[in-house]
């Protein structure tokens, strides 16, 4: 109890600082805790994006548990009854609402005859089944006649039927028709009473139970149960059980459950009927997204290394401030007989004090900020969206846990080594400050350095593989080393110039060692000193400001050239074709004739004539800043002398295409422009393909043979050499080539080839080769929707056969949950780098300033006034915190230049046109600046203060004692 209220006066007494370690604290387990919350999240969302894809793709009901079953056995109405028991309960274990649930009888197709032959033509064959569907009277609407008895009228059935029946079987209502067959124990007959349609076509019931609806009479559910179940009127009978369930409360936590229903499902239909059928179209993505949930978690998590090992350091950095100001008073305790157990025992008491408390509040606030990430549109860019599903979950207060333990376990590493030292031993270490640090002495920061550049080199040499060979990047798996290199560079580069550092600060004191005023000579000899001193808050700064700068890199990086993928791929805003006109003759439904005759009379393939529809109504289109004709063939031919190559050939009008396409800048050795202005002074002048340049030999002023099939070419002439154009791939595609001499015919990716194109014009393909279809491409004015397109084209009549809409195309890839995730996490390491490093730079220099009360009373007692002192305080600020932030600067921007490019071996490379370009965004870089500003001010604000309350007769005496 001494020991306990002995630790309460001394954290009241210095309540200022536990309370700034209490908030470092709260925050770190804050963001440990939002890591799996987020996480969490996104799977979670990814998960329900999945299956509404599924359901767009596929118009298929992703929740729908559909099962059947073919009834042949003389007890089926007892197993029929264990059936319907069965999955009534197993339906409860989906672990998900079901908004309906069905269950259907039917009978195998029977011969009718008419009950009478004058009412109803004899000789038409008929046959039919008879169904029951529950609650099949609350989704039907009754179109004509009366509703069917629930008891048989006169020995006669009556049924509804869809108007399809009538039809088909050539009856009207009323019309009694007979089954008569000598498997039944007696006639049937039936009779339609009511013509019915759905009342609602949306509605759920429908799913799977319109198949063939000509063929069915709808009797009512309970009838059919009573007298044909029961009584075993029909030999053999078709059950159906179809469920409805919310997919879109379906939880992670829920999946295996899900799975294991649905297995359970299977496996009692399959032991129980020889014939039965389970469809469940969410357990194919289910099984699928497995793999995929564990491809986003390493993913997820490899994102999250650099602010990992960002938030130990700093745990490490304050627990190692906090022990350095308190080294005297153990050294104390421990020369007047305190034990080493008794200490260390006082903060471990202390840290579950502090960690109890900050258990208790991170976790809340890590689930607020991620409510705040899941609206990010992009890097540092928040929209209105649905809100993403966020709660504390097991694995949240799990990593708070952890997070506190080891902030406990850090505070109490300083703490064992401080027991160590007695008084004279702690005086010794605190007049040797200027010494090189552990890892100095190893030579630690250049042996990361050079594992790092290593592991570059290899990833470099994986990259250009990848590039050359036009491999998928999927075949190789996502490496954690491709994340966890950045923050090992990003470390060691910082220790690496932290070792240079105090020879700039000595070089500094040298130069102007004449002229300099007390208090900067003062300063500078203080940091050149006390460089060890130093390092932690240096290097913590280095690495928050560069471990920021590297995730806003990457994060605008990957989303600007998915972006520019994108519109690079299509090649303008709006990519539509019409329907043209042609000669061609309507395909042949019956066999061409005899195969004597196809031998000797060979077959004229007439080459198909086509009518330009009219261009002009695009150019006049609301909306539309810009149109062009855009003409493609895909295997045309190029002949340079002997040599032939097949190759895409694309034909413009140079003007309109110019204004229209998209390319990116310094893609080309000139601008777009003036490869356009070449063409545009020559009808028969071509730009040709870098690919073909190098293959058949072919240079500027060469004449060329260019056509296609069943086309008579023409002569061309070579203006320009092109390595892209909008909407072209010229990256190698491999194909595959077969294997020979393997007795088990393996085939194998091996040849490379590599894309051709001829870029020619519209007009003069046009009048020597052949008028064909071609594409529309459209920009857009800025402030133009896709949606107002739409309906301009609608309101002018212009009847499309495609189109291609990049922005929509956009919006999509932003929605993506891999572009969800990387975007939010990417954030989310920013803001914690800056967060952090604002806390941990003033908790670093209220205990630096704490810790020398008795230096700054010597100085004013030696005459220093305020205001010197204050200027020694910045320039210290100036040499040490400006420093750390420009090395920051720098070592972020080399570690974005140097790894943020290895981030496509995440993409298929073969697909990534253009090539993968770093980003910086000025923002990024005016955001650091300012909140290193205002970092700074509010630093020399706080310390400011604080210097002006130290009085000078208070600073001697603290000296004294």
């Amino acid at each position: 109890m001494a020991l306990f209220l002995m630790i309460l006066r001394k954290m009241v007494k210095n309540r200022w600082l536990e309370l700034s370690l209490l908030v470092g604290l709260i925050i770190s387990v804050a963001l440990a805790s939002s890591m799996p919350i987020y996480t969490h999240a996104i799977l979670q969302r990814m998960l329900i994006k999945d299956l509404e894809v599924l359901q767009t793709n596929t118009q298929q009901y992703p929740g729908n548990a559909y099962n059947s079953a073919y009834v042949m056995e003389e007890n089926g109405d007892q197993l029929l009854a264990e059936t319907d028991a069965f999955m009534a309960e197993q339906s409860q274990q989906f672990g998900l609402p079901i908004l309906l649930s069905t269950i259907t009888r039917s009978t195998v197709n029977f011969e009718l005859t008419p009950s009478d032959p004058s009412k109803v033509d004899p000789k038409v064959n008929r046959s039919a089944e008879l169904t029951a569907m529950s609650e099949l009277e609350k989704h039907i609407r009754i179109v004509d006649g009366v509703m069917p008895s629930t008891e048989p009228v006169d020995g006669v059935y009556e049924a509804w039927v869809f108007p399809e029946l009538l039809t088909q079987l050539k009856i009207v209502l009323g019309n009694e028709l007979t089954i008569v067959n000598k498997e039944l124990k007696q006639n049937i007959r039936i009779k339609p009473v009511a013509v019915i349609d759905r009342a609602d076509y949306e509605d759920l019931y429908w799913t799977n139970n319109m198949s063939d609806s000509r063929t069915k009479f709808f009797l009512p559910f309970g009838l059919f149960e009573k007298d044909f179940t029961k009584n075993k009127s029909f030999p053999n009978t078709f059950s159906y059980w179809n469920y409805m369930l919310d997919y879109h409360q379906l939880k992670l936590e829920g999946l295996e459950a899900y799975a294991n229903t649905h297995a359970r499902l299977t496996s009692f239909l399959s032991s129980h009927f020889n014939t039965y059928t389970v469809k469940n179209p969410a357990i194919t993505t289910l099984k699928l997204y497995g793999e995929k949930e564990k491809k986003l978690r390493i993913m997820l998590w490899s994102l999250n290394v650099p602010i990992s090992i960002l938030l130990a350091f700093y745990l490490f950095m304050v627990a190692n401030l906090i022990t350095e100001r308190q080294k005297t008073e153990i050294a104390v305790l421990r020369s007047r007989g305190a034990s080493r157990t008794q200490i260390l025992l006082g903060y471990v008491l202390e840290g579950i004090l502090l960690g109890g408390v900050a258990l208790l509040v991170g976790p809340l606030i890590g689930l607020q900020l991620t409510k705040i990430l899941g609206a990010s549109n992009g890097f540092l860019s928040f929209v209105q969206r649905a809100a993403m599903e966020v709660k504390l979950n097991k694995e949240a207060y799990q990593y708070a846990l952890i997070a506190v333990t080891a902030s406990v376990g850090m505070t109490l590493i300083p703490a064992v080594l401080a027991t160590r030292a007695t008084i004279v031993s702690h005086k010794q270490t605190m007049a040797r400050k200027n010494k090189l640090s552990f890892v100095h002495k190893m030579f630690l920061d250049v042996v990361l350095l050079a594992v790092s550049i290593y592991l570059l080199q290899s990833f470099n040499r994986r990259m250009n593989d990848l590039v050359a060979l036009g491999l998928d990047s999927m075949d190789m798996k996502v490496d954690p080393l491709l994340f966890v290199v950045p923050a090992l560079f990003i470390f060691a580069m910082g220790l690496f110039l932290l070792r240079v550092y105090p020879w700039v600060i000595q070089l500094l004191y040298l130069i102007g060692r004449k002229w300099w005023p007390p208090y900067l000579y003062s300063t500078l000899l203080q940091v050149a000193r006390s460089t060890t001193q130093y390092q932690f808050i240096m290097l913590f700064i280095i690495m928050t400001l560069a471990t920021g700068l590297f995730s806003a890199s990457a994060a605008r990086t990957m989303n600007k050239n998915i972006e520019e993928k994108i519109r690079y791929k299509n090649g303008a805003d709006i990519v539509l074709q019409t329907k043209w006109d042609n000669d061609a003759p309507p395909p042949q439904s019956g066999p061409s004739g005899f195969p004597g005759e196809a031998s000797s009379i060979p077959l004229v393939k007439k080459r198909v004539q086509y009518t330009e529809p009219p261009f002009l109504p695009f150019t006049q289109l609301a909306g539309v800043e810009s149109a062009a004709r855009v003409f493609n063939k895909k295997d045309a031919y190029f002949a340079l002398g002997k040599e032939t190559r097949k190759t895409a050939f694309m034909g413009i009008d140079t003007d309109e295409f110019g204004q229209t396409a998209w390319l990116r800048d310094h893609l080309l050795d000139h601008h777009f422009y003036e490869y356009l202005n070449l063409l545009a002074g020559d009808s028969k002048a071509v730009l040709i393909s870098k690919s073909i340049a190098e293959e058949t030999g072919a240079k500027v002023g060469d004449v060329v043979h260019l056509g296609w099939n069943d086309v008579e070419g023409a002569t061309c002439v070579v203006y320009g050499i092109i390595d892209y154009w909008p909407s072209w791939n010229p990256n190698p595609i491999l194909t595959a080539g077969t294997k020979t001499g393997s007795s088990s015919d393996t085939t194998k990716q091996s040849k490379v080839d590599a894309p051709k194109l001829v870029v020619g014009h519209l007009s003069y393909i046009q009048n020597n080769m052949a008028v064909e279809p071609y594409d529309v491409w459209l920009k857009l004015k800025p402030d133009m929707t896709s949606q107002a397109l739409y309906e301009e084209l609608e309101l002018k009549h212009i009847s499309l056969s495609s189109l291609i809409d990049t922005k929509q195309m956009l919006v999509l890839s932003k929605n993506d949950p891999f572009q969800l995730a990387v975007n939010g996490v990417m954030t989310l390491g920013f803001l914690i780098a800056i967060g952090i490093s604002f806390i941990g730079f003033l908790l670093y220099w209220v205990l630096s300033l704490s810790g020398r009360i008795l230096q700054f009373g010597v100085l004013r007692a030696m005459g220093i006034s305020f205001a010197q002192l204050l200027g020694m305080l910045m320039a210290e600020q100036l040499l040490t915190s400006g420093a750390a932030v420009l090395i920051g600067m720098i070592t972020g921007n080399t570690a974005s230049r140097l790894f943020v490019p290895l981030f496509q071996l995440t993409f298929d490379s073969s697909s990534q046109v253009p090539p993968f370009q770093v980003s910086f965004d000025p923002k990024d870089q005016l955001h650091l600046y300012v909140i290193v500003t205002v970092m700074i001010g509010a630093g020399l604000l706080l310390l400011g203060t604080m210097l002006s309350r130290i009085k000078i007769h208070q600073a001697v005496k603290l000296g004294e004692d």
